[in-house]
Parts: structure tokens; sequence; C-alpha cells
């Protein structure tokens, strides 16, 4: 057990703009309950939910997209209904879905030799809620998270990870790719088939192009004109401008689309299917509401397929995928936790490609 009895941490303190963020160096260092472990944790990352919890963009109140109020929040939240379960979120809250870190305690029940070893955390945690079908809390949003210097998590949801990575790429990995290995998941990806994916130049949409080239599919990536190479060179096939007009661009049908950024381009991104095509959506950071013609969706026999609820197999996937080096996350830059506002703020100007990661002070 550690001897510490405070750590540095950043606590959100209500729903709002970059503001509500506090960096503290007085929060008190949780302890690990039955079933439970203690993570010294050695890097966190940004991501898309972590904004969208912060400025309660889940809230049915919200129509816009994440970037419109991402920085200042908006004024029109309704708290009780702004989190991913529906439900009103209790502040302080520490949020950050990833973790990668060293177990330093274990709680009641949990074998002592798990002591010492290097972890990752997977986000969509199931303990919580017994392991029910369709329901889980998201580590950073219906309990505390990553962005501190220690994190509590179920020990059956906390997995040891053989890899020479760093603490910083590995912590890339939770969140990001286990929503884009979800998403291949449920629409069932096979080699040769063609994968249209949006924001590849962002966390999931990057990890989405690699997780799909690893299954052998001819992967079409919509990105800003700046990124197309990086992109090219993280396994994509095509890369489209993420403006372009599909129906002149491709060159014929796709079987898939991957999307996590929805907004008005929906009803382009179904005609770009061919009969039989599936749509998983995992984000719509730009914009939740949008008009569709069902006719696309019934006479040409497509399937929409909505990605959150994550099986074991997913994140036990994941943890595969790392050990045997088959993906390899892009980290952008690396931010200490105190900057966390700096990094936000980068995050929301998607000047950078891939992933953003916070590492809070060592502990000594």
């Amino acid at each position: 057990m550690t001897e510490h009895k405070t750590m540095a941490a950043v606590v959100l303190t209500g729903h709002g703009g970059i503001e509500k963020l506090e960096y503290r160096t007085n929060v008190a260092v949780p302890s690990p309950g039955p079933g439970e472990v203690l993570i010294n944790v050695k890097a966190s990352a940004v991501n898309n939910t972590d904004i969208n919890t912060r400025i309660g963009w889940y809230s049915k109140q919200i129509s816009e997209a994440t970037e419109r109020g991402g920085a200042t929040g908006f004024e029109q939240t309704d708290e009780e209904d702004a989190s991913w379960s529906g439900a009103s979120l209790k502040f302080p809250l520490i949020q950050g879905a990833d973790v990668c870190g060293e177990i330093v305690a274990v709680g009641e029940g949990v074998a002592e030799s798990r002591l010492g070893e290097r972890v990752l955390v997977r986000n969509m945690l199931r303990s919580y809620v017994d392991y029910r079908p369709w329901e889980c809390w998201t580590f950073g949003s219906e309990c505390n998270g990553g962005f501190a210097q220690y994190a509590v998590a179920p020990s059956r949801e906390t997995y040891k990870v053989d890899s020479d990575w760093s603490d910083e790429e590995l912590a890339a990995v939770p969140c990001a790719y286990s929503t884009a290995e979800l998403m291949l998941d449920r629409a069932g990806v096979e080699a040769g088939e063609r994968v249209l994916v949006t924001g590849a130049s962002g966390g999931v949409g990057l990890a989405a192009v690699q997780l799909a080239k690893r299954r052998g599919a001819y992967v079409i990536a919509l990105s800003g004109a700046s990124k197309v190479q990086t992109v090219l060179q993280q396994g994509a096939d095509e890369v489209l401008d993420r403006s372009a007009e599909l129906s002149k661009e491709l060159n014929e049908p796709v079987h898939v689309v991957l999307d996590v950024v929805c907004g008005e381009g929906v009803n382009e991104r179904l005609s770009a299917l061919r009969k039989g095509g599936r749509y998983a959506i995992a984000g719509a950071i730009g914009g939740p509401i949008t008009e569709v013609d069902l006719r696309t969706i019934y006479l040409n026999d497509l399937r929409v397929l909505g990605c959150t609820f994550q099986d074991d197999h997913i994140f036990e996937n994941l943890i595969g995928y790392v050990e045997r080096n088959e993906i390899r996350p892009h980290v952008a830059k690396v931010y200490p936790l105190e900057q966390i506002s700096l990094a936000q703020e980068d995050f929301l100007s998607k000047k950078h490609m891939g992933k953003l990661v916070l590492v809070p002070p060592a502990v000594h």
C-alpha cells in the first residue's frame, strides 16, 4: 500500500468550460475496496468523451457539434441527463477514461501477486453493474478515472500487459482503440471488404484505420488535407478530403462505414454503402442531430449499428494486439497533467493527429 495520503489530480467541479477543471495537489488517495486494485497512474490520454462529459454534451438538450461548446460549455445543458448513463454525475469528479500504470495495492479478495504488474484498465467497466448485458460504467464518468497520480479499478477489468511500449503509447490504447475495435467487431469487418472511416486523423479514427487494416480490409479514410500523408502511413489505402463528394470520389460502393463524426454527412455516407452494407456509429462530434432519408436504409437493406457497450472480448483482443505488436498508437504530444487545459485546447483545435497524452507527477 502506498504511504502517500494525498495526490495530484485534476478535478472537474461541474459541467461547463475548461475553467471547470482544477489541478489540485491535496486530493485524498483512494483505497481499493473488495475486488479492486490501486494503480499508480503513469499516463492517461485526452478523449472526446472527457470533453463531452465536461460540457454536458450527452444531454438531450444539446443539438450542436462538440466543438461549439468544447472550450466554454453550453448554456442549455440539463445536468439530469448529461452523462453516458443518462443520469446526473457526482461532482467533484476525476475524469480520464485511459489509465496505464502499476498496481501498488490490492483490496480484499485480490491476490497480492498482482502487485507490481504493469496494467491497462478497461474503460467501459462492467463490474459495477454486475455484468448485466448492455450496461456499463465509463471510467472517469460514473466513477473516478485516470487524471490523477492514483486510481482505483476492478481487478477483473485491470489487465496486465507485457509490452516494451512507453507508458504514453499504452495510455493511448484503452478508450480510442476499444471504441474502434467495437465498431469493427459489431460490423463484422472481414478481409477484402471496403471500409470508409470518418475522422481518420483523430484518436478513434486513426485506431479504426489501423485495426481495419489489421483485418485485411481496404481502408478509405476521410481526413483534412494537411494530414493525408500521416493517415496513409498509418495504413489507409486511400485518403479523401473530409468535404469530398463521395458519389464522385468513390470508384465503387463500400461494405462498411465507421462513423465517429456524423453531422450533416450521414445521408451521403449511407448512400456510399452497397446493398446489405453496415453503418457503425460510435460518436457524433460533428452534430448529434441530422436528417436521414430512411428509403436509403430500407430499400438497400442496410444495417445501422450503435456502438457503445463492449463485451469482454473487445478489450481482451486489444491486449493481444498490443503484446504481438500488431498495432501501434500515434502519440502526437505529451503534456504534464497540470497542463490539461492546454491539452484540451489543442485537442479541440485538431491541429495534432493521433493521441494527446497526459503524464501525472512521478511518485517518489
